[in-house]
């Protein structure tokens, strides 16, 4: 287990401005997982675990990129667990999102997350980090083995496919975005 992908991890959250209360009490509820469990962002952590994920976005085109996830059959960011490889929270959610989207030159909108969220999946509680990517100028998006579909969807075609996480990740993009 990486201790300094432990310390990042730490860093990254303390140094996060959390945009609402719900959010903070997120922020503060992954520091204390952290604190507890210092295995806390790997798998082998059965009582949950962080795990970093990235909107794909492509801004002049009004799009983001989702996955139909194989396990899940639901339409989502990419994202997974963090690996002992992994230098930062960043680096992984950025692993991730080249990996299922087959997209290299991924670049973050902001060095910081987006959003965090917190939800249940198969094998524990996932405590997602949440980022935002950019795809390049003229991305060609490849299916992994990890997805049944990989599509780009407008701005406004979101709310239609996708679960209220994915829809608050899009709206606090955009947000940063317009800044």
């Amino acid at each position: 287990m990486s201790t300094a992908l432990h310390a990042d991890a730490v860093g990254v959250l303390e140094g996060w401005r959390a945009p609402d209360a719900a959010q903070e009490k997120l922020r503060t509820a992954y520091l204390a997982h952290l604190a507890e469990h210092p295995d806390g962002l790997y798998k082998p952590c059965r009582v949950g675990h962080l795990t970093g994920s990235v909107l794909v976005v492509d801004p002049p085109r009004r799009r983001v990129l989702l996955t139909l996830h194989a396990k899940l059959k639901m339409w989502l960011q990419m994202g997974g667990h963090c690996e002992p490889g992994d230098a930062s929270l960043a680096n992984a959610a950025l692993r991730e999102g080249a990996e299922e989207s087959g997209i290299d030159g991924l670049r973050l909108i902001t060095p910081e997350p987006v959003r965090l969220d917190r939800h249940l999946t198969p094998c524990a509680w996932h405590l997602d980090v949440q980022y935002a990517a950019a795809a390049p100028e003229g991305a060609v998006a490849a299916i992994s083995d990890e997805s049944l579909d990989l599509r780009w969807f407008g701005y406004d075609e979101v709310a239609g496919v996708a679960d209220a996480s994915v829809v608050s990740l899009l709206a606090r993009t955009r947000v940063l975005l317009d800044a």
